[in-house]
């Protein structure tokens, strides 16, 4: 009788069995244990982590994990222009939006057929601008090849960003031949902007870049196959609105970056 009993019984965690496996497919399995309890919570039920944990088990629902590596992109071509001090010097931290930004560049790839129909692989470069007090993405640009203009392109979008700015914008990048180049210096020079750049061959000088970088491949580039640059562009375009309006953060106390940035300005103004 007892067993009859439990097994007319409802399931008491059918309900939110049902929010952890709709949280994870809208963000397509890469969200682990501690980002769906932070999401959960948001979305008003009272629970903690460890029956999520239980939970995603139960439904067989993983965080996907991509541990292939590709060659890192090296934009150093020696001493070309002005090398600037290290003025960040890790300390990435900061209360103030757009106080402190960070740039690089990174390689990605995509697949095209010849005239032959035999696979081609061609190149893509990726420059965006990230803020170290939230770590959104201001601006970016993709294109076929390293080249000044995608650089520049992308510090114009930012600096009418920080235009309205209360302390003195500092951006940080590595020693790479772009941010050496007088036109990227006399940008920042004319719009008072501070310069600062990592140690030679120190990937960890810029780590809130490199953790973006890795960030994105694992949950938009590994594993996946892009057949044209368009379609490597469309994607790099919707993982970015995603990642600055929608991916949550526990450090951002379980907030998306463009959520804590609007917070926070409620809460000076």
């Amino acid at each position: 009788m007892y067993w009859q009993k439990r097994l007319s019984e409802s399931d008491p965690d059918e309900e939110i069995e049902k929010e952890i496996k709709q949280i994870s497919e809208e963000h397509q399995g890469n969200y682990g244990y501690r980002r769906i309890t932070m999401e959960i919570r948001k979305r008003g039920y009272i629970i903690n982590h460890k029956k999520v944990l239980r939970i995603m088990r139960k439904l067989q629902l993983t965080c996907k994990k991509f541990t292939r590596k590709s060659r890192k992109y090296s934009s150093y071509k020696g001493k070309i222009g002005k090398v600037a001090t290290n003025r960040i010097n890790r300390r990435f931290n900061t209360p103030y939006p757009l106080q402190k930004i960070t740039t690089d560049t990174t390689e990605l790839k995509y697949y095209t057929r010849d005239k032959d129909n035999k696979t081609v692989i061609k190149k893509a470069y990726l420059d965006p601008y990230l803020d170290m007090f939230n770590g959104e993405i201001l601006s970016y640009r993709l294109s076929k090849k390293p080249n000044a203009k995608a650089v520049l392109d992308g510090l114009n979008e930012v600096i009418k960003k920080i235009k309205a700015a209360p302390f003195r914008t500092t951006i940080h990048t590595d020693q790479g031949w772009a941010y050496q180049m007088k036109a990227f210096t006399k940008k920042l020079i004319d719009n008072n902007i501070f310069q600062s750049m990592s140690r030679r061959g120190n990937c960890l000088d810029n780590s809130p870049m490199e953790n973006f970088f890795g960030i994105m491949k694992q949950e938009m580039y590994y594993g996946i196959v892009y057949e044209s640059f368009e379609a490597l562009q469309h994607a790099v375009r919707e993982y970015i609105y995603y990642y600055n309006h929608k991916r949550i953060k526990e450090k951002l106390t379980g907030m998306s970056p463009v959520e804590y940035r609007k917070q926070t300005s409620q809460l000076s103004a």
